[in-house]
C-alpha cells in the first residue's frame, strides 16, 4: 500500500481487502413488553461492545429503549452477520438474565429475552450516482 494513501477511519484495510461494512441492527424484546431499564441498557451496551471486540468488529453507536436496542456495527468481511447477531443476542440475553433475574422475570417469561427475529440494514457508502460514475 502506498505510504501516501491515508485510509478513511471507517474503512478497514486488510492484506487483500479494503472495505467499509456497516450494519444497523435492531433487536426487540418479545411482545415489546418494556423489560429494559436504563441500567440494563448501559450493561447491555457494555456486553455488546465486548462481543463485537471478540469478533474484531466495532460497535460504533448504541441506543435503546424499554423494549428494543439499535446498534451500528462496523465489521470485517470475514464475519458472517448472522453469527455476529446470534452472539450479540445470545451473550447479552444470558448475562442480563443472570444479573437482573428478578426484574426480567416480571416482564419476560419463557426461554427468550430477545425476539427470534431482528432487523439488519446496510449503512454508509456513497450514493448510487457516485457509484455509477
Amino acid at each position: 500500500m502506498s505510504p501516501r494513501w491515508k485510509p478513511h477511519p471507517h474503512v478497514r484495510v486488510g492484506r487483500r481487502v479494503v472495505c467499509g461494512l456497516h450494519v444497523h441492527s435492531v433487536f426487540l424484546t418479545p411482545h415489546r413488553r418494556g423489560a429494559m431499564t436504563g441500567e440494563m441498557l448501559t450493561r447491555c451496551e457494555q456486553i455488546m461492545r465486548q462481543v463485537c471486540e471478540d469478533f474484531e468488529a466495532e460497535l460504533q453507536q448504541f441506543n435503546g429503549g424499554e423494549d428494543l436496542v439499535h446498534l451500528l456495527v462496523h465489521h470485517p468481511p470475514e464475519v458472517q452477520l448472522s453469527r455476529l447477531v446470534n452472539s450479540l443476542k445470545g451473550v447479552s440475553a444470558r448475562l442480563l438474565r443472570q444479573e437482573c433475574d428478578a426484574h426480567v422475570r416480571r416482564y419476560l417469561w419463557g426461554g427468550r429475552f430477545w425476539s427470534g427475529s431482528y432487523f439488519a440494514g446496510s449503512c454508509g457508502g456513497p450514493p448510487l450516482a457516485v457509484v455509477r460514475q
